[in-house]
């Protein structure tokens, strides 16, 4: 665009805009969010906005549905102040897991967040890996989702290939969705997979484990997924991979949600090391084991994916060769 590009946060993760602001060279626009003694919120911006290419980072974070209301009026307060395009930076996309209508007289509440952006005014979305692919076409504006495998190999194979041979490891999945979610993870790293049967009969953290899939004796399982809530699956996975003769275990996640006592879960079990994203602020909750969690910065990502949105370029460098696709 032939507009300014600008960058606002919510209070949802500053921590992460500004460091997306470092890499794009540029400072975090000002902006205030005042909570009235009524629990209203009010945003007001304090920079300039007018005709510019504004970018609204705010990602799903404790208390969620504040977190979403504050991005609703921010981005209508950016709207009424004459910006000439909005996108909105969701890294953690939320209600993610409310994507399909799978019970009778229920919210499919991934569409209904999408319809609430658009109707609030903005013009594109910009998220990292979604909860299931079909959430991306809720929107009636254009929206990209990044991967953040990129930052999650480069760790791999420059610290935990070097700590051990990549052939000692396997690739371990929660299930078959995340099977076909993450299958590139085994193309890209050339590493075999195991897959955990589990039946889950209602909405808790106790799904039943009933079986391994692969042959994980002997090895260092790599688990991986998209986002770690309660921990409570994680855990027993672990737990299921050791009893089948695993050799060691650690875990791979995206967004690390984190809630309860999910830290000490998984300080408790078996796992000796979980991969992290900052798509949600963590260090707060992991502080105290700094040990058992690796954080890898991903606002690298996010400021390439801003500055090619912005240029009109095409995002297809930032994806893993074995899934580039002409954007």
């Amino acid at each position: 665009m032939n507009s300014d590009l600008i960058v606002f946060s919510g209070t949802s993760h500053p921590g992460l805009t500004e460091s997306i602001c470092r890499h794009l060279g540029r400072p975090m626009e000002r902006s205030e969010t005042v909570k009235f003694a009524n629990d209203n919120l009010m945003v007001r911006v304090l920079d300039n906005c007018r005709e510019k290419d504004v970018f609204i980072v705010q990602t799903s974070t404790a208390p969620v549905n504040e977190s979403l209301v504050e991005l609703l009026i921010f981005i209508d307060a950016v709207k009424y102040a004459s910006a000439s395009r909005i996108t909105v930076v969701l890294p953690y996309y939320p209600y993610a897991r409310s994507d399909k209508k799978d019970e009778p007289r229920i919210s499919v509440t991934a569409r209904l967040v999408s319809d609430l952006l658009v109707t609030a005014g903005a013009d594109r979305i910009l998220t990292m890996n979604l909860h299931s692919p079909q959430i991306q076409g809720f929107f009636r504006k254009p929206a990209d989702q990044l991967l953040a495998a990129p930052e999650f190999f480069r760790y791999f194979d420059e610290v935990l290939f070097r700590q051990e041979p990549r052939e000692d490891f396997v690739l371990v999945m929660g299930d078959t969705g995340a099977a076909k979610a993450f299958s590139y993870y085994s193309d890209e790293l050339d590493l075999p997979m195991a897959i955990i049967d589990k039946f889950r009969s209602d909405h808790t953290d106790r799904p039943t484990i009933r079986q391994i899939v692969g042959d994980v004796k002997g090895k260092s399982c790599l688990l991986v997924d998209d986002e770690i809530a309660t921990a409570g699956t994680l855990v027993k996975a672990a737990a299921k991979l050791m009893e089948f003769g695993a050799r060691r275990v650690l875990a791979t996640a995206v967004h690390p949600v984190l809630c309860g006592d999910a830290v000490q879960r998984i300080i408790d079990s078996p796992i000796e090391k979980v991969i992290i994203g900052n798509t949600v602020p963590v260090h707060n909750k992991i502080g105290a084991h700094p040990d058992r969690f690796s954080v890898l910065d991903l606002s690298g990502l996010f400021a390439k994916a801003i500055q090619c949105i912005h240029n009109g370029d095409s995002m297809s460098g930032l994806f893993p060769p074995s899934i580039r696709r002409t954007n």
